[in-house]
């Protein structure tokens, strides 16, 4: 009986120490199309809101940010087109997936 109380706690143990070493690398902001101003040119910079209330971010892209409509990657002057396109642009939300070591986005994905 002891001996299973003593591998509980010793498992318990590793993986506290274990947990303690995640660290969250990308943040995905999911921003109204509204709240969203998009790149002029791919190693542009990307703003958003993500409610009337909050502050707006700005965040650099890169050439290698990946453009993604209906899970089919684009480039950026077809993702432009296509958003610019959007009547009811208060019904959609965007996500922005942000890298935070590079401070950049690595993905802007919407789904039409």
């Amino acid at each position: 009986m002891h001996t299973q109380k003593l591998l509980v706690l010793i498992f318990l143990g590793l993986s506290l120490t274990a947990a303690a070493d995640f660290r969250t690398i990308t943040e995905v902001h999911e921003v109204n199309l509204i709240f969203l101003r998009l790149p002029g040119t791919p190693s542009g910079t990307l703003s958003f809101a993500e409610c009337v209330d909050c502050d707006s971010q700005t965040i650099r892209v890169s050439p290698a940010t990946h453009y993604v409509i209906n899970g089919r990657t684009v480039s950026l002057a077809d993702f432009k087109r296509a958003v610019a396109s959007i009547t009811n642009r208060k019904d959609v939300n965007v996500d922005v997936s942000h890298h935070l070591e590079s401070n950049t986005v690595t993905r802007v994905k919407v789904k039409l």
